[in-house]
């Protein structure tokens, strides 16, 4: 049974300002902290400090920190040191003894699957006062369901395995399986024929701006190795089976990996072979049974903690460096490959791993596509995997802009508000500004994507979206050190007011380097163009 809340004044609040007997008011709640105080992480000196409010100089009081007062209306100051989020524990709703008569609360938080409502906060489709001709009834749909999801099943688990450094919870896998989202982000095919997904989309509907949707709202999750290592095996691992793996393994692995029953990882990267894949030392050798025994090691394998399955490169013939043929296979964590965990600046929610073959003994029929021809599937898996990143990267740029906008108009400096600040609106310019227009290039290559098919996309859209990963790498950097300047030493704190921009900017240099260097990024799409250049022109 819930305790019955009490109507008060401020005159009755205000008798309560002592050590014991201690209440304040926050947006009109009244809360008890009579027991709590001796508790409070800033001691009880901060709840009872008697200059509070009467210091009006243009710099902080010289001796006194910002306080909580006793007794009085503590809005303003709770929301200079704390987030919202922190009210609706548990511990602190305890707390909770009463409302001010007459009043009622200000600050509305955003409802669950709710669009935000601070400004550039959302892409702009998403503004019920912009026109885009990209996206249908349909996508908007799929967006408000697939949100509601993220914020009720996802994000909690999401910020508990980040804080723990563990895999995403069993009953979230299978929460996922149930809505099909694996399915969807696997992205268009037959693979989604015949079903009816969220919005009430029909499988055959279903597009890349659908997969572009669920890929930002996932985005959201805000806890960056839990959302590495819960379903980068899906669209890294999973396409290359799809499209090359041969009956029956083809059926059970896609069955296995797209309801949550198996995780999937994909393993090229190598201690001497990263943007380099042909430099790769992993090998594989076939022995007369037609079996292959492979030998060797992978490093930064995402989620390779986790998983049952690695789509795994190796060479198979002729020398190490660009002369020896590739080969791709799927190995089963059955057949003995071990892993260990590399500590990364992301968390171990990203499986990160160190991956041995020693003997490890791969049946015939998993190998993936035809025998030397493992370069062309990596290679060809690799768009998807920079669209997906530059995705993500568009859209977790409107969370940095949403937290900064939040705490300028907030925080209070040499008695004024940041945003009343020249230098914090410049910022702020160049962050919207840059978003905007990831935004506008992302839906450009995602619609050319609708128009192509997969052989034609691998052709004509790596230069493309090479450019796009390149310079949303160095965007990236830029907006988080924008936001970090916004929140001063909050942003290097790991909890509390700053903690998504701490995670920003301890991981913000990653898209630059995971799926291939910015600068290898550049020179592959030069190269992409070089064939094309006409012999008929000149200045």
């Amino acid at each position: 049974m819930s305790k019955a809340l009490k109507i008060l004044s401020r005159d009755d609040v205000e008798t309560h300002n002592k050590d014991g007997d201690l209440w304040i008011v926050i947006d009109s709640t009244v809360y008890d902290l009579s027991k709590f105080a001796k508790l409070h992480p800033g001691g009880l000196a901060v709840l009872l400090d008697e200059d509070v409010g009467e210091h009006h100089g243009p710099f902080p009081h010289p001796t006194r920190p910002l306080t909580l007062p006793a007794g009085q209306d503590a809005t303003t100051v709770f929301y200079s040191l704390h987030r919202h989020e922190e009210l609706q524990k548990p511990q602190y709703q305890r707390l909770v003894i009463g409302h001010i008569a007459l009043e009622e609360p200000k600050i509305q938080p955003v409802g669950v699957g709710e669009l935000s409502r601070v400004p550039y906060a959302e892409s702009p489709w998403l503004n019920p006062s912009f026109h885009s001709p990209y996206y249908n009834d349909g996508h908007r749909r799929l967006q408000k369901e697939f949100r509601a999801f993220v914020d009720t099943v996802l994000y909690p688990d999401a910020q508990a395995c980040e804080a723990a450094g563990t895999d995403a919870s069993p009953e979230v896998y299978k929460a996922m399986a149930a809505k099909k989202i694996n399915h969807m982000r696997l992205g268009p095919g037959k693979h989604l024929h015949g079903l009816t997904l969220m919005g009430g989309v029909k499988g055959e509907d279903y597009d890349a701006f659908h997969e572009l949707i669920v890929t930002q709202e996932l985005t959201r999750c805000g806890a960056r190795g839990y959302g590495t290592g819960l379903g980068s095996g899906v669209f890294l691992g999973l396409p290359p089976v799809v499209n090359y793996a041969a009956e029956p393994l083809r059926s059970r692995v896609i069955d296995e990996v797209l309801n949550g029953k198996k995780v999937m990882c994909l393993a090229i990267t190598e201690a001497f072979a990263g943007s380099d894949v042909q430099g790769m030392r992993t090998r594989a050798d076939k022995q007369a049974d037609g079996t292959w025994l492979i030998n060797g090691h992978k490093k930064w394998i995402s989620a390779g903690m986790f998983a049952d399955y690695m789509l795994l490169a190796c060479k198979t013939y002729g020398g190490d460096g660009p002369d020896g043929a590739v080969t791709a296979f799927l190995v089963d964590r059955s057949m003995g490959f071990e892993t260990k965990v590399v500590p990364t600046s992301y968390s171990k929610a990203a499986g990160t791993s160190y991956v041995t073959f020693d003997n490890v003994r791969v049946p015939a029929d998993h190998v993936i596509g035809e025998e030397g021809h493992g370069l062309l599937i990596i290679f060809g898996n690799f768009n998807h995997e920079r669209w997906y990143m530059c995705a993500s990267m568009a859209r977790g740029s409107r969370s940095l802009i949403e937290e900064c906008l939040l705490w300028s108009a907030q925080r209070k400096v040499f008695g004024k508000p940041l945003l009343a600040q020249a230098v914090i609106r410049n910022k702020l310019a160049l962050m919207i500004s840059k978003a905007e227009a990831m935004q506008t290039w992302i839906e450009f290559i995602t619609f050319q994507m609708t128009k192509m098919d997969h052989r034609t996309q691998v052709k004509q859209l790596a230069g493309p979206i090479s450019f796009c990963k390149m310079q949303f790498s160095l965007w990236e950097k830029e907006l988080v050190s924008h936001a970090a300047q916004i929140f001063g030493g909050r942003a290097l704190t790991a909890t509390g007011m700053g903690r998504f921009v701490e995670m920003a900017n301890r991981t913000g240099r990653f898209d630059d380097v995971l799926g291939g260097s910015g600068e290898v990024m550049g020179d592959l799409g030069v190269r992409q163009l070089i064939p094309h250049m006409p012999d008929d022109q000149k200045l």
